[in-house]
């Protein structure tokens, strides 16, 4: 049965779902949710996802939202991208919640502020406050790829495709790779991973299409 995610790909969070599934090698299909247009918030939606958000995935009875779950479904489903011990289970589940509150959080919201908003109704304090959040974030995730190939063992994980979720797309939101020369090796090494795309490659939907 062909695994469903609803999605769209201007999401980062979307994006970390679908990358998941497409390196797993699972059986799957993108379903765009048209967000820009309340796509999340129709009563169909919302009887799958209470929460009004994507991603959304279906497995046949199965119905998971949130990203770091489905990226965990997808780990156990396909045997792949997850922690060969308790402990790197444990430590790929750290990276992903410090990415959730740390990383993704302000990065989605500053992307979101500087490109999908009126230029007239960019509050520029708040990004200023969010930018100076990721630096510190991105410090983070810099100095941890200084001396390792990837966050948790030596192998690809939902914990790098929780942390890069963002760092691809192209709009200005405050990140230059340039600055920051660990994360671009890895954003690199992620990048020629068999089976990778980019998110606007990988799922429907980007600011091109509703240009």
């Amino acid at each position: 049965m062909t695994i469903k995610l609803h999605c769209f790909g201007e999401s980062g969070n979307a994006y970390k779902a679908a990358l998941a599934l497409e390196l797993s090698g699972l059986d799957w299909e993108p379903v765009f949710v048209d967000f820009f247009n309340g796509g999340t918030k129709t009563p169909e939606f919302l009887a799958l996802n209470s929460m009004g958000e994507a991603p959304v995935m279906e497995d046949g009875d199965i119905v998971l939202s949130q990203s770091a779950v489905i990226q965990d479904y997808v780990s156990s489903k396909s045997g792949k991208l997850g922690g060969r011990s308790a402990e790197e289970r444990r430590q790929i589940l750290r990276w992903q919640f410090w990415d959730n509150h740390k990383l993704s959080s302000p990065a989605g919201m500053t992307r979101f502020l500087m490109n999908f908003l009126p230029e007239d109704k960019r509050p520029a304090e708040v990004i200023a406050f969010t930018q100076a959040r990721l630096k510190t974030a991105y410090m983070v995730l810099n100095n941890e790829l200084a001396d390792r190939e990837y966050l948790v063992g030596e192998r690809l994980s939902i914990a790098d495709l929780s942390c890069c979720g963002y760092l691809y797309y192209p709009e200005p939101f405050g990140f230059e790779r340039a600055d920051w020369p660990h994360i671009d090796a890895w954003l690199e090494r992620i990048a020629a991973t068999p089976g990778w795309k980019h998110p606007y490659d990988l799922m429907p939907g980007s600011p091109a299409d509703r240009a």
